[in-house]
């Protein structure tokens, strides 16, 4: 049983609307508690997100019988606070159990039991968020966000599209590594299903880790010489030489008796009594990580001992996050980020319209959908700003079907219509915003989008969009907190001037 939020009001609560916040607090705390307080107080904004929240999160389940769940009003704003202000998930506990304005904003009184949130609960109920729930719930925040900015209801819209790195958690992957990753994952899970079958095969499991790490280390000491250089190797070199193959030999021995054993042994566990649904599942992942194991040993045999250039198509990245990539952007100091790509637009409003995350994509690969996909869920978008990385004749041409103005530099050599299209006084007013962009992207990353801690390509979807809606809701506060210093100044303006009239009277 879930509830959007309790309707009847404890001893002591106070109010949604009634919390004041600290103007002259510098943190970000109050900007987003400002903005999820005018989300609750503006009546259809609220019930248009708690139908969404009803109709998304677990929608086979019966809302109205069991047990009380959390609120979805509870989920939503420990869900905000946690990319709003880039905390871990213990730090969120502490927050929603401790801090008195959150908690006031959770709904929960000071005077009477104090009600405490487990840790495994928030996760669990953070975790009901999906990226289309996400999405659709930004857009009514954008929209109600743009009833504070825009003078007018029909004023159009200016985008600026860019993209970003959003890395995943990862090691920095050398073959060696992964392999060690694997096998440390095979020997430990294999291990646990012998515990769980009775089975006394790899009781020297801590030993066997220990030995394989004893010799990944090695092959990481032993340096053989340049497979570049033409001339003969010294005596040194050619020494060195032998001890790295030895060593890179020896490690690739002995993971591959270990995976020999357990193949053994799992082939040990076809026994009908033997095997359980835990067993099962175990085994499956046990399965995998021998093959990425398998698919190691083949590549650092053929790259360290055969001399051979393994091709990027067949690289691995990461075992634990598999859909991370290798992407080179150029950009001075950075060789190489590990994570995928974001797209985003963002308007002259600050507020993020739309994102996207480009698995196996490029910026010129998504330039017209995201451009189609935001016109959609916002008609008065008229001119968008890009830089050249999202340029090629196609999209130049099918960005013009769909907006005003585009502002998407050509690479290469201008022809005069070109020349003529970029020194227009539109596109020149564009391309001079479109650096504003890196703003938000900053914005995103500070609060939390710089490294993803979620596991999965589910798990990391569902972070981006709750960045972006974290974002936004912010972007809502900081409108409403400098209204807020603006008409203080001006009633403090007034009494002053009240003061001194008084004064010469």
């Amino acid at each position: 049983m879930r509830q959007a939020r309790n309707p009847q009001m404890i001893l002591g609560e106070i109010d949604v609307a009634s919390i004041r916040f600290n103007e002259k607090c510098r943190d970000d705390i109050p900007r987003v508690l400002r903005g999820l307080q005018y989300i609750h107080i503006n009546e259809p904004v609220r019930e248009e997100i708690f139908g969404l929240l009803k109709a998304h999160i677990q929608p086979a389940v019966d809302k109205d019988t069991g047990r009380p769940g959390m609120n979805y009003w509870a989920i939503l704003v420990m869900g905000v606070l946690r990319l709003g202000m880039n905390w871990n998930y213990d730090a969120l506990h502490e927050q929603v159990n401790e801090h008195g304005t959150i908690r006031h904003m959770l709904g929960h009184s000071d005077d009477l039991g104090k009600y405490e949130y487990r840790l495994q609960t928030i996760k669990d109920n953070v975790k009901l968020f999906t990226p289309k729930l996400l999405n659709k719930i930004n857009e009514v925040v954008v929209k109600a966000g743009h009833t504070l900015v825009k003078k007018k209801e029909d004023a159009p819209l200016k985008g600026r599209v860019d993209s970003f790195v959003a890395k995943t958690d990862v090691e920095y992957p050398t073959d060696t590594n992964l392999l060690f990753q694997a096998m440390r994952t095979v020997i430990r899970l294999i291990a646990a299903v012998c515990v769980i079958c009775g089975l006394s095969d790899w009781r020297q499991h801590a030993y066997n880790i220990r030995q394989v790490r004893r010799l990944h280390r090695k092959t990481q000491r032993r340096k053989g010489a340049s497979k570049q250089q033409e001339a003969p190797m010294s005596p040194r070199q050619a020494k060195q030489e032998a001890e790295r193959r030895k060593a890179f030999e020896e490690y690739l021995t002995v993971c591959q008796g270990y995976l020999d054993k357990a193949r053994f042994t799992l082939g040990t566990l076809k026994k009908p009594h033997l095997l359980d649904i835990q067993v099962k599942a175990l085994q499956t992942t046990i399965e995998e990580f021998m093959r990425h194991a398998d698919r190691q040993i083949d590549q650092i045999r053929r790259r360290a001992l055969q001399d051979e250039v393994i091709p990027h198509a067949e690289k691995v990245f990461s075992l634990f996050e598999p859909h991370t990539e290798w992407i080179v952007k150029g950009k001075a100091g950075v060789p190489v980020e590990l994570g995928i790509r974001v797209c985003i637009v963002e308007d002259q409003h600050q507020f993020i319209l739309n994102h996207r995350v480009m698995e196996k994509q490029t910026d010129d690969q998504v330039a017209v959908s995201i451009v189609e996909e935001t016109k959609q869920l916002f008609p008065l978008l008229s001119s968008c700003s890009f830089d050249k990385g999202f340029h090629s004749p196609d999209n130049q041409t099918r960005l013009g079907e769909v907006l005003d103005v585009v502002a998407l530099p050509r690479k290469g050599k201008l022809s005069q219509d070109a020349k003529a299209i970029e020194s227009s006084e539109a596109f020149v007013q564009a391309k001079q915003k479109h650096s504003a962009v890196e703003s938000a992207i900053n914005a995103l990353q500070v609060h939390g989008l710089d490294v993803c801690p979620d596991h999965g390509i589910d798990g990391f979807k569902r972070y981006v969009s709750l960045a972006v809606l974290a974002r936004n809701i912010h972007r809502i506060g900081c409108i409403l907190n400098q209204r807020d210093k603006k008409r203080a100044a001006r009633k403090q303006k007034k009494l002053a001037r009240g003061s001194v009239l008084e004064l010469l009277i």
